[in-house]
């Protein structure tokens, strides 16, 4: 497959935004290619297209499914396992808010619950840093119960609400 001038400066730029954000460049770019194509393509193609190692394109796509941004398909007539990218951006953003919380925040949180737990009990820890980490942790369960909320609400909702930003304050008080 031969890349426009356009499509090859997204994936470029994809991969570059991909290292920023801690995720590897040949997935990141793997996922931007899936995605301005817009059809599935199978691990060959998207090796000889992007000139990336056939081993790399595999466990990157390994990484992209686990992420639950890509997914396995079939074509008719085709023995070879192709992929797809998400093509709905508000369930590519909350995909990967998803992905993080399971991934960075939770672990977070349970972290900080066993260590106020082992600071409370260790007599060598000041009550200032017992009541900083007691404030991480109860800013971050805010944060969490936050997204909880606003995870569970539609779509349309979610939305309409992005799309008020600040004149929301107007409803809330300042």
């Amino acid at each position: 497959m031969k890349l426009t001038q356009v499509m090859e400066r997204y994936v470029l730029h994809w991969g570059e935004m991909g290292e920023r954000w801690g995720v590897n460049r040949s997935v990141a770019q793997i996922h931007a290619l899936l995605y301005i194509v817009g059809q599935p393509l199978h691990a060959e193609e998207i090796s000889e297209t992007l000139g990336l190692a056939r081993s790399n394109v595999s466990n990157s796509l390994r990484e992209l499914q686990g992420w639950e941004l890509v997914s396995l398909t079939h074509v008719l007539g085709d023995r070879r396992d192709y992929f797809e990218a998400k093509q709905d951006l508000w369930e590519v953003l909350l995909t990967l808010a998803e992905q993080r919380k399971k991934r960075e925040v939770d672990p977070t949180i349970a972290f900080l619950k066993d260590l106020a737990a082992e600071a409370e009990r260790d007599p060598q820890t000041s009550a200032e840093v017992r009541i900083r980490i007691e404030r991480l942790q109860q800013f971050i369960g805010t944060l969490d119960g936050w997204y909880g909320q606003v995870r569970r609400l539609p779509k349309d909702t979610l939305i309409k609400l992005m799309n008020l930003g600040a004149k929301i304050a107007k409803f809330v008080g300042r």
